[in-house]
């Protein structure tokens, strides 16, 4: 099959779709502008953070499988690949243990102000007594929003912490929250009242959209913690810097509302430049080496059951 990979992918995965029999291009520099006029020949598109608009499944004739290597599949147009035959896969929980270790290294972070102890240390400051002003993890209660794959990997290592859990999930079964310990809470709102800390863990729809705002940080406790590394389109960010100045939350995010391209190499900074205790990433809560391989061997195994069964694992569309 010819298969077009418009992203980074792990070397020796690539060689093995090679060893498979199958006709491999690498092209990790395309994006959704370029990639329209890359696709004519391609049967099966895999990407991890490159878009595919409607345009790219236009352009692409032989397309039958498109591959987001990773969970969420909101910047692949599903629907209009349904419409044009063409099937969508993703790798659910291959990068779950990745994404739940940033959101916790997050949230130690913040607690702790290691960015800045260290920026001080950096500067030649001695300031012991101000950052011994941690509050410490320890039986204080974390609001998980979204009790998927990753919510339930965050909530395993924060329990190695000794914090209080409850979750907003309106799809988890009543076996999830008994068997991880977790109070369930019948909105967001109620959780935010209660949580010290609260950590985001949804796809981005047209219900989720911009879910995170003005009325959800309103029910935030004052000096709370916020922290966001699914998407950046959940949280209203205008909402989020305001009540972050107002409330001294302290916030930490991987995603942003206005996120530039991979290729892009710069930010606007500016919103967040204020903020008493901001702490960002650059999207890379999926990758670590081990997520990187675990979802490429994912997206190995969904070409090759199309290609030996005609089936479609993980198929969203």
């Amino acid at each position: 099959m010819n298969i077009l990979i418009a992203d980074k992918f792990p070397a020796h995965w690539t060689e093995e779709l090679k060893k498979r029999g199958h006709s491999v291009t690498l092209r990790p520099e395309l994006d959704e502008t370029t990639l329209p006029a890359a696709v004519a020949d391609t049967e099966v598109l895999i990407v991890r953070s490159t878009k595919v608009p409607a345009a790219v499944i236009n352009a692409a004739a032989r397309l039958k499988l498109i591959i987001r290597a990773g969970a969420g599949f909101d910047t692949i147009d599903f629907k209009h690949a349904a419409q044009k035959g063409v099937a969508v896969c993703n790798c659910p929980g291959t990068n779950s243990i990745a994404v739940a270790e940033l959101a916790l290294g997050l949230l130690l972070a913040l607690d702790r102000r290691l960015y800045h102890n260290t920026r001080d240390l950096n500067a030649g400051k001695w300031n012991k007594k101000e950052y011994s002003k941690a509050r410490g993890l320890y039986g204080r209660t974390l609001g998980i929003i979204g009790l998927g794959h990753i919510g339930q990997e965050v909530a395993k290592r924060a329990q190695a912490f000794g914090m209080r859990l409850m979750a907003f999930d309106p799809y988890a079964t009543a076996d999830t929250f008994a068997r991880l310990n977790i109070t369930p809470m019948a909105d967001i709102y109620t959780l935010a009242a209660a949580s010290d800390a609260v950590t985001v863990h949804l796809p981005d729809t047209p219900q989720t959209h911009g879910l995170f705002n003005q009325k959800f940080f309103a029910a935030l406790k004052d000096g709370a913690t916020f922290i966001n590394t699914a998407r950046g389109g959940l949280v209203n960010t205008p909402d989020l810097i305001a009540a972050a100045k107002a409330k001294h939350l302290r916030v930490g995010l991987d995603v942003y509302e206005n996120e530039p391209k991979a290729t892009d190499n710069a930010f606007d900074f500016a919103p967040f430049a204020d903020l008493d205790c901001f702490y960002g990433t650059h999207h890379i809560g999926a990758s670590t080496d081990q997520a990187q391989d675990a979802v490429a061997e994912c997206a190995v195994n969904i070409v090759d059951t199309f290609a030996q069964t005609g089936n479609f694992l993980h198929k969203v569309n």
